[in-house]
Parts: C-alpha cells; structure tokens; sequence
C-alpha cells in the first residue's frame, strides 16, 4: 500500500511514491505535460507499477491561506484523477515546497541544470512526506 504525491505545475508533474510502511517518500519522476491523457496514461503506469492506493496533490495557497487562480486548477486535477482512477485523492498545503526543494538543492550545490530537472520531484518529495508526517 503506497501514497504517491503529486506536484502539479504547468509544463511538468514532479512525482513523488511512499515506501511500503509509509515512513518516507521518494521522488521518481518527473513527467514533461504534453497533454492531458498523455499525463493521465503516465500517472496509470506509474500507480501500477508502485501499486499506488491513495494519491496527494500538493495544492498551493497564498500566504493568506486563500486559495487563487493556480490553486483552483490543483482542485480540478485531483477531481480529474478521483474519477479516473478511483482512488482517494487528497489536497495537502504546498506553501513553499518549490522554494524549500530549490534551497535544499542550492544547498548540495547542484548545478542550475541539474536543479531544474529535479525540483520538481524534490516538491513532490516534500509534499507526501509532509502529508506522511500528519498522520503519525
């Protein structure tokens, strides 16, 4: 049983897997958004793959705890793979995770290349261990 955590952006979906016990989460790819199925059929082989039964979105609110414009299309994502997997779907508080993934990687002094390529899976990363963490 694993959780897989999602950070949904514009170009890519950083996506993040928990380990069997639900201790801690890995990042294991990040798929390039062409168009929606193709998101959707990359999402269905990773779920089966890992054997994913539960999946969080990271859902970005302003500091006012509000939610605006980039917010409400996360909203409309999770309800998309509610009904197109039929899978638990949760929205989980991401304020900062690309900032605190980005700090951690400048922090390991990974290229600007480099850093591009994985934050968004770094953002997964923290949003499902987050996620993880509340439940204990």
């Amino acid at each position: 049983m694993r959780t897989m955590g999602l950070d949904y952006g514009d170009k890519t979906i950083g996506v993040a897997v928990s380990d069997l016990l639900g201790l801690t989460a890995q990042g294991i790819e990040v798929i390039r958004r062409a168009s929606p199925q193709h998101d959707l059929d990359q999402l269905r082989r990773l779920i089966g793959e890992y054997e994913v039964t539960e999946i969080v979105v990271g859902l970005p609110k302003n500091m006012n705890g509000s939610i605006g414009p980039r917010g409400e299309l996360c909203q409309e994502f999770a309800a998309q793979l509610t009904e197109t997997f039929n899978l638990p779907v949760r929205m989980w508080d991401e304020r900062l995770t690309t900032v605190s993934a980005t700090r951690t990687l400048l922090e390991a002094d990974v290229s600007r290349k480099k850093r591009k390529q994985v934050v968004d899976k770094i953002a997964a990363v923290l949003i499902l261990q987050g996620y993880m963490d509340s439940k204990r």
